[in-house]
């Protein structure tokens, strides 16, 4: 598949058609299903847990899932190569995120390291049978988010470091998460909000304070390891485009009113023109080629996924946006055309109506 051309046909205003049946919503692995039990020995990796803080299904449709996903429908299907210094033999496996357990395969190769790869591939057909040709940009994104979800987990269970990839260089797998097994004397961090993170139901109302803006706007830019930028549509009495500044201070990139553009272009969802702020990844031009697409995409959901914990540490609304047609913010902003596409967003809320609005 040509996917500059997809995205082209994404990114444009034709709308999808009626909706197809989404297929199963995990595989029919192979292989003899186990069960993930707890290991939580200094210097073993508890799989189950990390699993459970990044990829499980938390509810008996397998819609709600600590990665967040376009219409809840879930492409993404990790392939696990396990090593050493895990509550599993070494091997290949299956997992199966609505029932937590896993399909072994076959033997791990011989030059498995210690702890777990995933491997993320998608199931298209899940994601194409609503959203049509527009499908294509959200398999990415989703794809991102989930190696967000592990890196996450990782942090939480105190593996470091974690090597994640995202070079789009390949069709499958997408990416690859590789996370070791912790210290032996590592320290746990707080994993409460992995559990509660949630994508909110909108309206997202109330712009969040500077300092807020300031740390999810870092987040996404330390994530996205330069391969977008990013900016911040802020509402508010003085609606404005920021970005970061030197000294961690905002810089105003243009002034007045984003947001109801941005309602259009993202496949004219409303309530995104009263929402308190939208965190912006742009770049990926027209005639990029399908490992720019591919590794833009992986880059952004990635991004936004971490960025998306911090909104919540920052006790603020969010809600991934990833369908855009027509968004051309590099030309909105007197650039040249076709160079500067919004490839993802977060909007963010305090959940607190503007002074004065009521």
């Amino acid at each position: 598949m040509d996917l500059t051309t997809a995205l082209a046909r994404a990114r444009g205003p034709e709308p999808p058609g009626p909706d197809t049946p989404p297929g199963p919503p995990v595989p029919d692995w192979p292989g003899p299903a186990t069960d993930l039990p707890p290991d939580t020995r200094p210097g073993r990796l508890d799989l189950g847990r990390l699993l459970r803080l990044s990829l499980a299904a938390t509810d008996p449709t397998g819609r709600l899932r600590p990665a967040p996903s376009a219409g809840a429908l879930h492409p993404v299907d990790a392939l696990l190569t396990v090593g050493a210094d895990c509550p599993l033999p070494p091997g290949r496996y299956g997992y199966d995120p609505l029932r937590h357990r896993v399909h072994h395969l076959g033997p791990a190769p011989h030059s498995t390291p210690p702890g777990v790869t995933a491997e993320l591939s998608v199931t298209a057909r899940r994601t194409e049978s609503h959203y049509g040709h527009r499908a294509w940009p959200l398999l990415l994104l989703d794809t991102g988010h989930a190696a967000a979800a592990l890196w996450l987990a990782a942090q939480a269970l105190g593996t470091v470091p974690v090597d994640v990839r995202l070079d789009g260089t390949r069709e499958a797998p997408l990416a690859t998460v590789h996370v070791p097994p912790p210290p032996v004397h590592a320290d746990r961090g707080p994993d409460l909000d992995l559990f509660t993170r949630r994508s909110a139901t909108p309206p997202l109302p109330g712009t969040p304070a500077p300092g807020d803006l300031r740390a999810v706007l870092a987040t996404a830019e330390t994530a996205g390891a330069d391969q977008l930028r990013w900016c911040v549509a802020v509402g508010g009495p003085r609606p404005e485009l920021v970005e970061s500044g030197p000294g961690g201070t905002l810089r105003r990139l243009a002034t007045g009113e984003a947001r109801p553009t941005l309602a259009t272009w993202a496949a004219g969802q409303g309530w995104l023109a009263d929402a308190g702020a939208v965190l912006l990844g742009y770049g990926c031009p027209s005639d990029a080629d399908a490992t720019r697409v591919r590794r833009d995409h992986l880059h952004a959901g990635f991004a936004v996924g971490r960025a998306q914990l911090t909104a919540v540490r920052c006790r603020l609304l969010s809600r991934p946006v990833g369908s855009w047609q027509r968004a051309d913010l590099g030309a909105a902003l007197g650039g040249e055309p076709g160079q500067n596409w919004i490839v993802h967003g977060l909007a963010l809320g305090t959940g607190r109506p503007e002074e004065g609005t009521e």
